[in-house]
């Protein structure tokens, strides 16, 4: 198991931990932001290890997306059970997760099972979440909840753009799937 995939798994390791704060009315809610915060940037910091440490690996590649989801989903469902946002707000995030995540690792054109990474619009669905998760958790002055809201909608927005265009045929994905299938063939990656 590589470092990279102890830092994933660290994200993994601390949701427990984020949701008994959460629920516990008596705990420090700032507590619980920070907790969350430094776990979501964890994402980045395994991805650069990875990169920069050459261990890029299946289980990576495969855990990263999976821990990155259940980062997001798991506070959403605690905000959704303690009555700050409401249920189908978190049923279409769940949704389009879900339905990305199947889609990536479906056969590509080529036979070849292949792993699309995110795009740009999945990074900003990402940021979104992040920002709104942190805006709801944090105890905030009342005159601040109708901007978690927003925020909130806005993650929810990006969630669904994000999947449309990810699901949505181009040409160009079409060739750089073929390509990448092709690279992969001729040149294998190590990781």
């Amino acid at each position: 198991m590589t470092l990279p995939n102890w830092v994933t798994l660290s994200r993994l390791l601390v949701l427990p931990i984020l949701l008994y704060f959460l629920e516990n009315p008596t705990s420090d809610r700032w507590l619980s932001v920070v907790i969350f915060l430094i776990a979501a940037m964890t994402d980045w910091v395994d991805g650069y290890l990875a990169r920069r440490l050459n261990q890029i690996t299946e289980l990576g590649k495969f855990l990263d997306p999976l821990v990155d989801k259940l980062l997001i989903l798991a506070p959403l469902l605690a905000l959704n059970k303690l009555g700050q946002i409401p249920t189908w707000g978190v049923f279409l995030i769940l949704a389009r997760e879900l339905t990305i995540a199947g889609w990536r690792v479906t056969p590509s054109l080529t036979g070849n099972t292949a792993i699309a990474g995110a795009n740009f619009w999945g990074k900003l669905k990402t940021v979104s979440q992040i920002a709104a998760i942190a805006l709801l958790i944090a105890p905030l002055p009342m005159s601040w909840q109708l901007f978690s809201l927003i925020a909130f909608w806005v993650a929810v927005a990006l969630t669904l753009i994000s999947g449309v265009i990810y699901l949505l045929p181009t040409t160009d994905k079409i060739s750089s799937s073929t390509e990448k299938s092709t690279s992969a063939v001729s040149r294998p990656e190590v990781r």
